[in-house]
């Protein structure tokens, strides 16, 4: 099966580092919920940008926003004010129900910035001692590649040949929130945790985890850090997964979606005592807040504040949930959904990489991760027409 010449493939990766292994497909053109290949086949995007286009390819508002906004001034760097940064500041606030914002570019700088905030906020708040401060972290996370963050996860893909490895981090049980409370102690001054990990498979923790890990973090004087990367924005069906349980962490960590699929947008949102250990010099980013990021933030945040994005992953959720639950559980072993996002582990026979290609040939774009578990994360803007398209599909490829 092939949708571009094996030579077009070969020249796509004739100078470029081997760190991804891509679906042989070239995509050309986007529109929505669907990509064209150079070849002119469509394709239903059923994996958004791991949730980075959740307003679907190209939405009209966002490019609104930034062809405006390149017409006066992209970059200023944060040596001076511009015009767009208080209000992207003040809309995500607004949205994240806290009192600041430090906008970052990529999620794995958002998770870095959170965890120098935590760190600096255990010595100066909690009285940890100097360089000692430890964080608890769940097995099976995903926040980011860097060497501080490989250092804590425990996938020895991304691992391996990466060491020496940052110290400070302890691990537990993902779901378990009895580990959690044994592993805080004098030195620790955060919980990092995704609400629902998306790399690890769309993996979500019993009932009431949430509020259990908040309950604890309270009680112990530490700070809850909630990796919304991935599941935040709409992508469950309310704007952030912690919503789902009524629970508000203390840090907010934001990405992909934030910058609506058009330029890399993240951000940390938390109160004033805990954001105001950061000072002038002690972070920053050249990029960090430009106009141009500011511009495009500040239409996401608009785009969401209504609640109909957040409506239709509900609805449209429950009706991909309904339909991945109709496939055969011989073929279909396992099914994870929350709003419009799945997980779903296929037969022993199947490798997720197979079900992916075969999802390709049918025309329809999803990942696999983990061997045998394919991740769909399709945009909120997708049809019910499109959602039964996915799961008829899925249902073929596993057939």
């Amino acid at each position: 099966m092939t949708t571009a010449t094996s030579q077009d493939l070969d020249a796509l990766q004739a100078h470029a580092a081997h760190n991804y292994h891509p679906l042989p497909v070239v995509i050309a053109e986007a529109e929505g919920a669907w990509v064209t290949d150079v070849d002119g086949k469509r394709y239903l995007d059923a994996l958004a940008g791991y949730s980075a286009l959740n307003f679907g390819h190209r939405h009209p508002a966002l490019l609104e926003a930034v062809t405006q906004q390149l017409a006066r001034v992209t970059l200023t760097s944060r040596a001076f004010h511009h015009d767009r940064f208080a209000g992207f500041c003040d809309a995500l606030a607004r949205l994240t129900r806290r009192d600041a914002v430090l906008p970052m570019n990529t999620g794995a700088e958002a998770v870095e910035t959170a965890i120098k905030l935590a760190r600096r906020w255990g010595y100066e708040r909690r009285g940890v001692d100097p360089d000692a401060a430890t964080i608890v972290v769940a097995d099976g996370n995903f926040h980011g590649r860097t060497t501080t963050i490989v250092s804590f996860s425990t996938d020895q893909v991304a691992r391996r040949g990466f060491g020496p490895f940052t110290p400070g981090f302890r691990h537990v049980p993902f779901g378990d929130a009895a580990a959690l409370e044994q592993a805080i102690d004098a030195s620790t001054v955060a919980v990092l945790i995704e609400p629902i990990q998306g790399e690890g498979g769309v993996i979500i923790p019993p009932e009431g985890y949430l509020r259990q890990v908040r309950r604890v973090t309270s009680d112990q004087g530490v700070l809850f850090i909630a990796d919304e990367i991935q599941s935040g924005l709409g992508r469950t069906g309310t704007t952030f997964a912690c919503d789902l349980e009524e629970v508000e962490p203390d840090v907010l960590v934001l990405g992909k979606a934030l910058g609506g699929g058009i330029l890399p947008v993240s951000a940390v949102a938390a109160d004033r005592p805990v954001m105001d250990v950061i000072t002038p010099g002690s972070h920053g980013s050249t990029f960090g807040g430009n106009p141009l990021a500011c511009a495009v933030g500040e239409a996401v945040v608009g785009l969401l504040e209504s609640g109909s994005f957040q409506a239709r992953s509900r609805e449209l959720g429950a009706r991909l949930d309904a339909g991945l639950r109709s496939l055969p559980t011989d073929r279909v072993r396992a099914v994870r959904c929350v709003g419009l996002w799945a997980g779903i582990d296929v037969a022993d026979d199947l490798t997720g990489r197979e079900v992916c290609e075969r999802l390709l040939a049918d025309g329809v774009l999803a990942k696999d991760t983990h061997g045998s578990t394919i991740r769909l994360a399709p945009p909120l803007v997708i049809t019910e027409d499109e959602v039964d398209l996915i799961v008829a599909a899925l249902g073929r490829a596993v057939a």
